[in-house]
């Protein structure tokens, strides 16, 4: 049976890990000593929905988990973790294991700040056989950046498109070394020992700032994990909720060049109203949502050059009097912004 396209959602199949060890790790300013996880020991998971042994995988005793198919899904936990910022390293790989001719290019990842039931987290997840694919779209989707549930790849493709997701070079049903490097609203990913990291968000879109750890997988494949390290760094000093009512100075800094202008902004629950002064129009009606200090606003914009109107689109986090994302407007511009409230 050929799998769909929605049937790829990474909000299903992954392994919820927690450890105990990073309390210590949530007060600004301390930090915890790192933890080793060798994944050689099953006494201690918790499997719902998925097989989980110890077995020898490419030289090494490592954690094997089968996704069921009656299930859908299979979670695995090992207890209490809570992790906010710092380090998760892990050595995974996927071995494909569906019928010739269907498409499968393998989903395998690591997801962090999960609260206990796996209903929320973030999530970096590679595709090993898109980066072996002749598709050079496909090829383009080789490493993926998703929060679930609000944030899955499809509505960050469409509304983002080559924001969060990238090309590397990986290697199909070979170890694969993941870094993950977290500071606040910014992760990175690094893959195989490069210092070069293949992926960059700046702008987490989940709403927690500390939660458990997911090693994730999916029907259709052998995932395969080992050497699970996580080191927890002193957290960055943000907090959720901030607010957006009040005016701002806001600067565009995209790949068309540098935009400036002046929003006023008022809160109604989660609603947002107001109007943008600057270069791209004046006293034009701005509209969005917020939800605990993170914000979408929307606007229409004219382009200097031809005077061509067309929409505007913000999104991003508010940090007491500071706030910064992504942005562009449809067909001309495309970059970040940031912005300070005026006192």
């Amino acid at each position: 049976m050929m799998l769909t396209t929605k049937t790829f959602a990474p909000a299903s199949f992954l392994v919820l890990l927690s450890a105990g060890i990073f309390a210590a790790a949530q007060q600004p300013g301390t930090t915890s000593a790192p933890r080793s996880i060798a994944l050689t020991d099953t006494a201690n998971l918790i499997s719902r929905g998925a097989k989980t042994e110890v077995v020898e995988y490419k030289g090494r005793k490592a954690l094997h988990i089968i996704t069921q198919p009656e299930r859908g899904s299979g979670i695995t936990l090992l207890k209490d973790v809570d992790f906010r910022d710092g380090t998760i390293e892990v050595d995974i790989a996927a071995k494909v294991t569906t019928p010739p001719g269907v498409r499968m290019p393998g989903f395998i990842g690591i997801g962090f700040r999960a609260r206990p039931d796996a209903s929320r987290y973030e999530l970096f997840y590679i595709r090993p056989n898109n980066s072996r694919s002749e598709d050079q779209a496909m090829r383009n989707h080789s490493v993926q950046y998703s929060s679930e549930p609000n944030f899955g790849w499809e509505v960050l493709r469409r509304q983002w498109p080559m924001v969060y997701e990238s090309y590397t070079d990986l290697q199909p049903a070979e170890w694969t070394k993941v870094k993950i490097e977290v500071h606040g609203r910014r992760a990175t990913l690094y893959l195989n020992g490069s210092p070069n990291p293949s992926l960059v968000v700046d702008g987490l879109k989940g709403e927690d700032l500390h939660g458990g750890i997911v090693l994730y997988s999916f029907v259709g494949e052998e995932a395969y994990y080992s050497n699970l390290k996580i080191t927890p760094a002193a957290p960055e000093p943000i907090k959720n909720g901030g607010e957006a009512t009040g005016t701002w100075d806001v600067a565009f800094n995209t790949d068309a060049g540098r935009f400036k202008g002046t929003m006023t902004l008022t809160r109604d629950n989660t609603r947002l109203a107001g109007t943008w002064s600057g270069e791209l129009g004046n006293d034009v009606p701005v509209t969005g949502t917020w939800r605990d200090g993170y914000v979408e606003l929307t606007f229409t914009g004219t382009w200097p050059d031809n005077k061509a109107s067309a929409p505007i689109r913000l999104a991003g986090w508010i940090d007491d009097d500071s706030a910064h994302g992504r942005m562009k407007m449809e067909g001309y511009a495309e970059g970040q912004w940031t912005a300070q409230r005026q006192k």
